[in-house]
């Protein structure tokens, strides 16, 4: 009697040790599989066409310089940013006249590093997102929602639509208010 008990015993912790990996997995999809990159900027992997980092540097309100990079995952065709426009809310922001934008098969294009400027103005302030739609020359579309930052830190200087940049007393960043 006592033998089948420890047989049964063994043979359920047998299952249990077996089982304990199913058991205390987290599932699919982890959070450790996506893409994640931390930044200021937005990013868009749906097309062709990566948009990556996209940012507007703006030095006043109202008036900016989109940052971003464009990535082709394309590896034996040239890709082309077309157009860029304000969509949605953002309908009426006016983006200055710009080449399309050519990346090579399997590049990528910075437009910090290029001599492309997409100088955007409207009704925005810095800290407010505005809504963007991009076009690539395959017809396909990405739109984002993209950050107003300060041309501050690494982005000092970039700011293509400023006779000056932000002065360094708007730069240093606010301590926190204690409440009482």
């Amino acid at each position: 009697m006592q033998l089948r008990r420890s047989a049964r015993l063994l043979a359920a912790a047998g299952a249990l040790l077996l089982a304990a990996p199913v058991l205390t997995s987290c599932g699919f999809d982890y959070a450790t599989d996506r893409p994640y990159t931390p930044g200021t900027g937005t990013n868009d992997h749906d097309t062709k066409v990566d948009v990556l980092g996209a940012v507007v540097v703006s030095a006043v309100d109202g008036s900016g310089t989109l940052i971003a990079s464009f990535s082709n995952n394309e590896t034996d065709k040239t890709a082309t940013v077309d157009t860029i426009a304000g969509t949605g809310d953002d309908s009426a922001l006016t983006i200055g006249d710009f080449d399309p934008i050519e990346i090579p098969a399997g590049g990528l294009v910075n437009l910090a590093d290029s001599d492309t400027s997409v100088t955007i103005t409207g009704d925005f302030a810095t800290g407010d997102f505005v809504s963007l739609e991009f076009t690539f020359g395959d017809g396909s579309t990405a739109k984002l929602d993209v950050p107003t930052v300060k041309d501050c830190y690494e982005y000092t200087g970039l700011d293509a639509t400023a006779e000056t940049g932000t002065p360094p007393d708007e730069c240093k960043p606010e301590a926190p208010v204690a409440e009482h």
